[in-house]
Order: C-alpha cells, then sequence, then structure tokens
C-alpha cells in the first residue's frame, strides 16, 4: 500500500470506515442524509467508496459541486448525470427537454443548458429528477460533495430557492435520497441565511452524520501497512506505528503525508525522526499539511464581533497543559476590552464546537484533535 496524500484514494484501500458505512446505508433506507465533517477527514473517500460498493437494487450518482456559481450550473450538472445513465439505456431526459424545447421554441441539443433557461431552473431541476425517477426502478441516491460552498458561490436568494426546492423535490418522491457533504458546514450557510431573513428549515427531514477520524486500532493499522508498503526502516515498526497515528489524532490525511516524508528523507525513521516532520510541518511557512484554512475561516465565517472571542479562546486552550471551565475561558478573555460579553462568548464556544475546533467534557472545553492544538500553538502561542 503506497502513500497518496491528497490524492483520490481507491475505495479498495479506504481503511475503516465499514462501520459507518454500513450506518450511512441504514439511515439512508429511512431519509437523506448531511455528512458533516472537518476537511480531510475523508467524506469524499466514504462516498466513493459508497459508489463503487453500492448493491444492485441503488443507483448512486457522484458530483462534486464546490465549483457551482449560479442555480442553473447546478441543474445543468444534474441533467449531464441523468443524461449520461440514460443514454446507457438508449433513452433521454424527455420532460426536461420537452420543458427546454417549450421555453426555447426548438429542439434541444447537447448537455449545456441555455441562458434562456435560467429563470425557469426550479421547474428545470424538477423535470430533470422526475425523469431519472421514472426511468429506473432503483432507489437514487444522490451524493453531492461540498454542497455549502455551492451554496455560498451562489447568492443568498438563489440559495435560499434552491435549499427549499430540494427538500420539495424529496418530498414529492420520497424514494430518492440526497447526501450533501461539506466541509465549512451548513450552518454557517443557513445562519448568513437567516441574518437575510431566511425562516425555513430545508433539512429538518435529514440525518446529520459526522465523520470522525480513524479509531486508534485502524490508524494504527493504515500507517503499519503505508510504512511496510514505502519499504520505510524503522526498529520497532508496530510502535512507530502507533507514535505516529498519536501524533497525527489518527486523521489518515496527515498519515499519508508523514509516510511520505519519511521516504523522501531516505526511507528510514524512528520516532525521533517522526516528532522532526512533525514540527518542521507544523512550523513550515508553507504549510505543506495545509492547515491554515483553520486561521482563515474565522475571517471568512466569524463576524467582526465573534472573531475576537473565538481568537482569544482558541489561543487560551492552545497554552493550557489540560481542560478548561468556561469559568477559566473567560477569566482568560474578558481581561481584553473586546471580549467582556459572557453570553457571545458561550456562543463562539458552541460556534468552535460545531467547526471542530473544540469539544466539551466533562463541563471542560479542550481541542478536539490534539494535532490542531499542536499548529494553533505553533502559529498564535
Amino acid at each position: 500500500m503506497k502513500a497518496n496524500p491528497g490524492g483520490e484514494i481507491a475505495p479498495a484501500e479506504v481503511m475503516g470506515r465499514d462501520k459507518l458505512i454500513a450506518d450511512l446505508w441504514g439511515i439512508l433506507e429511512q431519509q437523506s442524509v448531511i455528512l458533516s465533517a472537518e476537511r480531510r477527514m475523508g467524506k469524499t473517500s466514504v462516498i466513493k467508496k459508497m459508489r463503487s460498493e453500492a448493491t444492485t437494487d441503488k443507483l448512486p450518482i457522484y458530483r462534486d459541486l464546490e465549483d457551482v456559481k449560479s442555480p442553473l450550473e447546478f441543474v445543468e450538472k444534474v441533467f449531464q448525470d441523468v443524461e449520461a445513465y440514460l443514454t446507457g439505456f438508449n433513452r433521454t431526459a424527455k420532460k426536461t427537454r420537452g420543458l427546454l424545447k417549450h421555453l426555447g421554441g426548438a429542439e434541444f441539443s447537447g448537455f449545456k443548458l441555455p441562458e434562456i433557461a435560467a429563470p425557469h431552473w426550479k421547474a428545470l431541476l424538477t423535470e430533470t429528477i422526475a425523469d431519472l425517477v421514472e426511468n429506473q426502478d432503483r432507489r437514487v441516491i444522490l451524493f453531492w460533495d461540498e454542497v455549502p460552498y455551492m451554496l455560498d458561490n451562489i447568492g443568498d436568494a438563489a440559495a435560499m430557492e434552491l435549499l427549499d426546492t430540494l427538500r420539495s423535490i424529496r418530498q414529492m418522491y420520497p424514494a430518492v435520497r440526497m447526501v450533501y457533504t461539506g466541509s465549512i458546514g451548513l450552518h454557517h450557510v443557513l445562519g448568513v441565511l437567516r441574518k437575510a431573513g431566511y425562516t425555513n428549515d430545508p433539512i429538518n427531514d435529514m440525518y446529520v452524520q459526522d465523520v470522525p477520524p480513524l479509531s486508534a486500532k485502524d490508524a494504527t493499522n493504515l500507517a503499519r501497512k503505508l510504512l511496510e508498503g514505502e519499504n520505510i526502516k524503522t526498529p520497532d515498526i508496530q510502535g512507530t506505528a502507533v507514535f505516529i497515528v498519536d501524533e497525527l489524532s489518527n486523521i489518515p490525511f496527515y498519515i499519508h503525508h508523514l509516510i511520505v516524508k519519511l521516504k523522501l528523507r531516505g526511507g528510514s525513521g524512528d520516532i525521533a525522526a517522526v516528532k522532526e516532520i512533525i514540527a518542521d510541518c507544523l512550523d513550515d511557512p508553507l504549510n505543506p499539511w495545509r492547515m491554515e484554512h483553520y486561521r482563515q475561516r474565522l475571517d471568512s465565517y466569524y463576524d467582526d464581533k465573534q472573531r475576537p472571542y473565538a481568537l482569544n479562546l482558541l489561543d487560551i486552550l492552545a497554552a493550557a497543559d489540560g481542560a478548561l471551565s468556561f469559568d477559566e475561558l473567560f477569566s482568560g478573555i474578558k481581561q481584553e476590552s473586546e471580549t467582556q460579553d459572557k453570553e457571545m462568548a458561550r456562543k463562539v464556544l458552541r460556534l468552535l464546537e460545531q467547526d471542530y475546533y473544540i469539544y466539551k467534557q466533562d463541563s471542560k472545553y479542550l481541542f478536539r484533535y490534539p494535532l490542531i492544538q499542536k499548529y494553533w500553538k505553533s502559529l498564535r502561542c
């Protein structure tokens, strides 16, 4: 098994996710799903493995939506996927094409939707799903990756309409399942939309499932297989594998990266070499592990009042030796003129929990992942 940091992992090489995938299939028997996780946890690998291993009674369709910039472009992607499926059976999306012909006054050909269709994207989306549902007898599962990025891209008004339309389609076709994944979290998108006047709850019929890091056992198994596959020489391969996953919080993306670093440094490594690589990567201003989003997204998704609280709370936790209570945290931040509001501190702590920075255990807060605490301490403290 070879290390593949940041690349697409073959479904057969996605390790430690069988229980999660089995749970997801069970949930999808009843309802649609929001698959939520921090970046680098392997959400995309999970849904691609599900697509490749789906049983014959299911029709899985995958699409990455991160770069979609308008509702019409989204409909176009869905239309392309539906037509690609139907073409295999010498069929076309007749309802959608009929509506397009009616709108344009001429026969429609190709996959790119004309601009004249833009005001009618909701009807086109509904007809496209109807064409798919009516031309097969399997359960349709639409795996849509990075939905929050798309919603953020298309603007508030369009995002509200799209979320409502998708919920309406789920009600119209109860056998259709949708799986939304997202790194930035739908709660941020919905928070922005509510500030803009949105009052609906467009995902209350969907089950929210977290994608955690690997278990210690599975992460250690992955690290060992990668050490063996890359012929890394180490005096105690099991001990080195255990140390690697403990230092990297069981996150497969960073495990792959570290093994590559060991390989590039001559193909040998012990615990001291692992420590050196981790320290170098955390301190590197170019940040080969691309962890800068932990700082950058505070500017993007926390408003001017929330941001000072978030920065100060994380700084205090990063420097702490252990978990801290709310009173201990607030005592630390209230020294600053911008962070005197206790209720705002509580609100921001909740947001930081939702964004996978921290978690609460026995009424005390600490970083969710020790690796991210090390990065934050290196960056800020």
